[in-house]
């Protein structure tokens, strides 16, 4: 059983998903379940259950914080190993330890079922959602936005009302370029979740993002800053587009100099827009803590 072809096997690796050959086999999942429970998905490209459930079973695996790992084999690469397990239906997941197959499942299961799954091979699993939550916000500030958005959306799945999720996977979708998918989804939580700040936060950042794909080329604004430096107008508008692009202090520069020059210019509204960019991007930020310091010194000198 479990024959190997003339592949090379890959080179071992702790990480908790990975994806197999037939050849990397033995070592990726029979060798590894003789020191802990390994998880077998057997996919193909063209099933669409197994794409729902991919994002499912890949947060169930992160919040079991390394009690289990998961291991993806594609049947339409791989087939031999499927067809010695028996396997006639995709999404199929086999769970292996010591070496053997002990447990498994069929279908696209939700996350809650798959969940009861893993714990009955490795015990009750503490504080996952906390866990699935943190992996998804790491994902999200290493730039790893579609994956970040993936988890988020499973999270909502499980519980359509989790306001932390709602917050991750809208900012999530504006780094996209989703900013309208992103406001579908603060739309869909619960009422009372328009009073809490990460919501706000976010709210802020999407009013941003929809504000600046309406302006049009960054390159304009700075020609008309260039032949007239007091065109209030082109450098306000250029702040958006900066922000927009991630260019969070040089945004913020560009309506501290509307206010140096002119503080009451159209009844404060660079001085509003700064608080809004503000409160997309955190109180605690750096750029904020920064760019809040210059503002008090120029209202207070």
């Amino acid at each position: 059983m479990f024959g190997q072809t003339n592949e090379a096997a890959p080179e071992g690796s702790n990480e908790l998903i990975k994806d197999t050959t037939t050849a990397g086999f033995r070592e990726d999942v029979l060798a590894e379940s003789m020191r802990q429970p390994v998880l077998v998905d057997f996919w193909a490209p063209w099933c669409g259950p197994c794409k729902q459930m991919t994002p499912v079973i890949e947060m169930a695996i992160k919040a079991a914080g390394g009690k289990v790992k998961l291991v993806k084999m594609n049947i339409d690469e791989h087939p031999q190993i499927a067809g010695q397990l028996g396997i006639k239906s995709i999404p199929a997941v086999i769970a292996f330890q010591n070496g053997r197959p002990m447990d498994g499942f069929t279908g696209a299961l939700p996350e809650s079922e798959i969940r009861n799954f893993i714990e009955r091979i490795v015990g009750p699993v503490e504080g996952e959602l906390d866990s699935v939550l943190a992996s998804a916000d790491a994902a999200a500030e290493e730039g790893q936005y579609e994956e970040a958005a993936e988890i988020f959306s499973a999270v909502l799945q499980e519980d359509p009302t989790h306001i932390a999720a709602g917050a991750g996977l809208a900012r999530a979708l504006v780094h996209l370029g989703r900013a309208a998918d992103a406001n579908q989804v603060l739309a869909s939580l619960p009422k009372e979740s328009a009073k809490d700040p990460g919501i706000q936060a976010v709210q802020a950042t999407i009013d941003l993002a929809m504000q600046a794909a309406e302006l049009g080329d960054v390159g304009e604004f700075e020609r008309k800053i260039a032949a007239n430096p007091d065109d209030h107008d082109a450098r306000f508008d250029l702040a958006i587009a900066l922000n927009a692009r991630g260019e969070r202090a040089t945004a913020a520069d560009a309506l501290l100099y509307i206010i140096k020059k002119q503080k009451d210019w159209q009844d404060g509204k660079a001085r509003q827009q700064l608080l809004q960019f503000f409160e997309a991007w955190g109180a605690m930020e750096p750029d904020t803590l920064d760019a809040r310091r210059k503002l008090s010194t120029l209202l207070f000198s």
